[in-house]
C-alpha cells in the first residue's frame, strides 16, 4: 500500500511539474508577442520614414528626440506663451526691458540658416527691433580659430559657445580671438589680443544697433529705437571700442536675445539647448531654393571658398573608410577627384573650376543636412514643434509684412509699424541685385529670387536638382524638368 501511494504521489508531482513548465513556457512566448503587438499598434498612425535617408534612424537615436520627457508640460508651456504675448503687447524699447524680461521671462531665438539664403536680411529684421539684442554670426570667430576643422567636428563647440552667448557671457569670444595658427596649449597667459577684446573685435559689429547706438555709442546719429540701417563707416568713426562687460550689461537689459549664424549644420545639435527650461530657446530655420543658393554662392565664390572647404571635409569624414592606404598610394592634391553630385565624379577639377568644385560639393552636404533637419522636425514631439518654425526666403520676400508678423509672434515680440514699413521697403527697392553680395540694401527681391534661371546653365540646374531633389520636394520647390531658362 505504501508503495502504491508513493508511486501515485510521484506521478501527480511529475504531472504538476510538467503543467507548471508548460505554463511558464507559454507565458514566455505570449508576453513578448503582446508587447510587440502593442508597440506596433502604437506606431500604426505614425508617418513612415523615407527610405533614402539611411542615417535618419541613427540620428534619431543619437539626439534622443523620443527618449526623454520635455522640460515643461503642456499647461506650463501654454502659460508661458500667454505671458510672453502679454509682455509683448506694448512697444516699449530697451529702457523698459528689465521689467518686461522679469514679467514674461527672457527669450532666446536662434536663426538657423546657411550661406546665401537671405539670412543677413532676416537677421536685420530682428536687429532693427527695439526689444531685441542681436548678434550677427558670432561663431565666425570659432571657425576661423579652429580652421581647417570640419563642420561636423565643430558642432559641439558651436553649441557650447551658443549657450554662453545666450546667457550674455561674452568671455567665450576671448577663447577664439587670437589669429589662427599653432598655439601652445600649456601657455600660462592668454594672448594680448584675446585679453583686450572689445566690441570692435566682434564680427559684424559695425552694423549692430546696440553697439552703434546710445548708451554704448553716445555720439551715434540716431537712437536705438529709431528703425533704419546702420551706416557702418559712421559707426566705426563715431563709436569707440567698449569693453565686453559693458556689452554684457546691455545684453541683460533686453527681453529677447537673437543670434544668427550659418555654421551649425545639424538641427539636432541644438536639442540640449532646447531642453533647458531656463534658456527658453526657440529656433527659426530659414530655407531657400537650392538653385538660387548655388547661383548666389557662385557670385561670392572667393569669399566662401575657405568655409566651403570646411563643409566639404565633413562629407569625407562621414563617409565609410576602407583600410588605410600606403603614403605612396595617396593621390596628390592636384589630382583630387570630384565627388559624385553637383559636378559629376571621376574627373580632376580644372584650375578655373576649382572654386566651383568646392562650392558645389559643400552645397550637396548642406542639402543633405537640410533633409535630415526636415525629417527630424517631422518626427519631433509636440513640445519641440512649438519651439521650432520654418521659413522660406521666397515667402518672406513675397509676403514680407505677413511673414514678419508671424515671426515676431513666434518670438513673443510686438510688431512696430515702422518695422513693417522697413521690411516692405527693403523688398520693393528699385535695384535688381547688389555688386557687394554681403551688403544689405533695398532691392526688388521678387525678381531676384528668379535670377538663377538666367545665370545657371541647364547642366548646373540638373546637377543641383540631382543633389538636392529630396529636400526640394519636402520644401515644395518644383523641379525645372531640365529647362534652366
Amino acid at each position: 500500500m505504501k508503495g502504491r501511494r508513493r508511486w501515485r504521489w510521484r506521478g501527480e508531482h511529475r504531472r504538476f511539474a510538467a503543467v507548471l513548465v508548460l505554463y511558464t513556457l507559454l507565458l514566455l512566448l505570449l508576453v513578448p508577442y503582446a508587447l510587440d503587438y502593442g508597440a506596433r499598434r502604437g506606431r500604426a498612425d505614425e508617418e513612415p520614414l523615407l527610405r533614402r535617408c539611411p542615417s535618419l534612424e541613427e540620428a534619431l537615436s543619437e539626439w534622443g528626440w523620443e527618449q526623454r520627457q520635455p522640460p515643461l508640460d503642456e499647461e506650463e508651456e501654454e502659460e508661458d506663451e500667454e505671458e510672453a504675448e502679454g509682455a509683448g503687447g506694448g512697444t516699449a524699447g530697451a529702457a523698459g526691458n528689465g521689467s518686461a524680461a522679469a514679467a514674461g521671462g527672457k527669450r532666446h531665438i536662434y536663426l538657423h540658416a546657411t550661406w546665401r539664403t537671405g539670412s543677413s536680411f532676416l537677421g536685420e529684421l530682428f536687429n532693427q527691433h527695439p526689444d531685441v539684442f542681436y548678434l550677427y554670426e558670432p561663431m565666425w570667430h570659432l571657425w576661423q580659430a579652429l580652421y581647417p576643422g570640419d563642420a561636423l567636428s565643430l558642432q559641439g563647440a558651436l553649441r557650447d559657445m551658443l549657450r554662453a552667448l545666450f546667457r550674455c557671457d561674452f568671455s567665450v569670444l576671448r577663447l577664439y580671438a587670437a589669429p589662427p595658427g599653432p598655439r601652445d596649449p600649456l601657455a600660462a597667459a592668454p594672448p594680448a589680443a584675446a585679453a583686450n577684446l572689445t566690441t570692435a573685435g566682434i564680427f559684424g559689429w559695425r552694423t549692430n544697433k546696440v553697439i552703434c547706438s546710445p548708451p554704448l555709442c553716445p555720439a551715434a546719429p540716431r537712437p536705438r529705437r529709431e528703425i533704419g540701417l546702420v551706416d557702418g563707416a559712421a559707426c566705426e568713426e563715431t563709436c569707440p571700442p567698449r569693453a565686453l562687460r559693458e556689452l554684457e550689461a546691455e545684453c541683460r537689459k533686453y527681453p529677447v536675445v537673437v543670434i544668427k549664424d550659418v555654421r551649425l549644420l545639424e538641427l539636432g545639435a541644438l536639442l540640449p539647448l532646447l531642453r533647458e527650461p531656463g534658456l527658453n530657446l526657440r529656433v527659426v530655420q530659414l530655407f531657400r531654393d537650392p538653385r538660387a543658393v548655388h547661383n548666389s554662392r557662385l557670385k561670392a565664390r572667393q569669399a566662401l571658398l575657405r568655409e566651403s572647404i570646411q563643409v566639404l571635409r565633413s562629407r569625407h569624414r562621414a563617409e565609410p573608410r576602407g583600410p588605410p592606404r600606403h603614403p605612396q598610394q595617396q593621390p596628390p592634391p592636384q589630382q583630387l577627384l570630384l565627388p559624385p553630385g553637383l559636378l559629376g565624379g571621376g574627373r580632376a577639377p580644372q584650375p578655373q573650376h576649382r572654386a566651383e568644385f568646392f562650392l558645389g560639393g559643400a552645397l550637396e552636404v548642406i542639402c543633405q543636412a537640410w533633409l535630415r533637419d526636415l525629417l527630424l522636425a517631422r518626427r519631433a514631439p509636440a513640445w519641440l514643434r512649438r519651439r521650432y518654425t520654418q521659413l522660406r526666403y521666397e515667402d518672406l520676400v513675397r509676403e514680407p509684412r505677413a511673414q514678419l508678423r508671424r515671426l515676431l509672434r513666434f518670438a513673443g515680440l510686438p510688431v512696430p509699424p515702422a518695422l513693417e514699413t522697413f521690411v516692405l521697403n527693403m523688398t520693393r527697392g528699385a535695384a535688381y541685385s547688389s555688386d557687394r553680395p554681403f551688403l544689405i540694401s533695398a532691392r526688388d527681391a521678387r525678381e531676384a529670387i528668379h535670377a538663377w534661371r538666367e545665370r545657371l546653365s541647364r547642366q548646373q540646374v540638373r546637377q543641383v536638382e540631382a543633389a538636392c531633389g529630396e529636400a526640394m520636394s519636402l520644401l515644395a520647390y518644383p523641379l525645372s524638368g531640365g529647362d534652366a531658362r
